[in-house]
């Protein structure tokens, strides 16, 4: 017998247990007295058919907690899974937590023979959390992200990823003659730039621990090497943060809107920075609606100057065929 008889006679085996599967398959979704539709009554545990009632199996496997809850405050206390896990924390948060409360699931206090065990606990528990340099670094990192995003009002999802890409960075060892606090600014602002909430570079900066100068440099190695996706700031995507921080009305925001796409429509937007287009528009658009907003205002809140201000408000009036206030 050839190897290729042994391999048909082996394929026809493998199709007919298919065959044969499949139709117990079938078979137990129908009815066997009517052909009816099966359904799972989870209630009573069994599997009844739709048409007739037949009760055809019995006595399953409930699957749901063993608890009862009557309202979400309830069910918050009595379930028992942990959170979620998460790119945020160097251990995707699935170590063990030692809280610094020295009480018991009472609220009572313990006695000092067991606070100084638990103490021991918690040091012993932050060593194996972090055994390596490597585990040390990422806890760093994280721990910077989080604390910046916080600073700049970033939401979660942009953590997420800016902890995403630091470790693809360092996966990848882009590390090396670099700082971790560079590194992780970078990822930051690559992540808001990426999530349509992009923050300007004095902005990030300003909450850094490190340069201006070493943050873009840093940020251009770390998206070449890792082929992120980053697409050119949009103005529009700062003009709702700028007007809410100088109190401006929707009418005001439209407007700026307005002026910008009319500037991208003329080519004005090329070469020029998103920031302080978007500041000229919402400092043009408070004039043209009669809102009190002065450029030092303005230049304030979106960290940029005056100087930069005034040039681009007459551009992007010029643009929009109104005359300069």
């Amino acid at each position: 017998m050839t190897d290729s008889t042994i391999k048909t006679h082996g394929d026809e085996r493998r199709q007919t247990e298919r065959e044969e599967s499949a139709e117990e398959t079938g078979e137990r979704e129908r009815c066997p007295e009517c052909e009816g539709r099966l359904v799972s009554d989870a209630e009573h545990a069994e599997t009844v058919c739709s048409e007739c009632g037949l009760v055809v199996e019995e006595g399953e496997i409930d699957r749901g907690p063993e608890w009862r809850a009557f309202d979400a405050a309830e069910k918050d206390e009595k379930s028992r899974v942990g959170a979620p896990t998460t790119n945020m924390m160097h251990d995707q948060g699935l170590s063990t937590n030692i809280g610094w409360q020295d009480k018991d699931a009472y609220g009572k206090s313990l006695s000092s023979r067991q606070r100084q065990k638990m103490q021991r606990l918690r040091t012993w528990n932050e060593r194996f959390r972090t055994r390596d340099s490597k585990e040390r670094n990422l806890k760093q990192a994280l721990g910077e992200i989080d604390r910046m995003a916080s600073a700049l009002g970033l939401p979660e999802n942009v953590r997420e990823t800016a902890s995403v890409i630091y470790r693809r960075a360092l996966e990848e060892d882009l590390l090396p003659g670099r700082s971790i606090e560079g590194v992780a600014t970078s990822s930051l602002y690559a992540s808001a730039r990426q999530a349509g909430t992009p923050r300007s570079l004095d902005e990030i900066s300003a909450v850094s621990r490190v340069e201006k100068d070493e943050i873009a440099r840093t940020y251009r190695y770390v998206v070449r090497e890792l082929g992120l996706e980053v697409q050119p700031a949009d103005p529009e995507s700062y003009v709702p943060r700028f007007a809410s921080d100088l109190d401006l009305s929707e009418e005001t925001e439209r407007r700026a809107r307005r002026l910008l796409k009319t500037a991208k429509d003329d080519g004005i937007h090329s070469g020029k920075s998103p920031v302080g287009l978007a500041a000229a528009a919402v400092y043009a658009a408070a004039l043209l609606t009669n809102e009190k907003v002065t450029q030092n205002e303005v230049s304030e809140v979106a960290s940029i100057s005056e100087v930069t201000i005034r040039n681009r408000y007459h551009e992007l009036l010029e643009a929009e065929g109104s005359a300069p206030a």
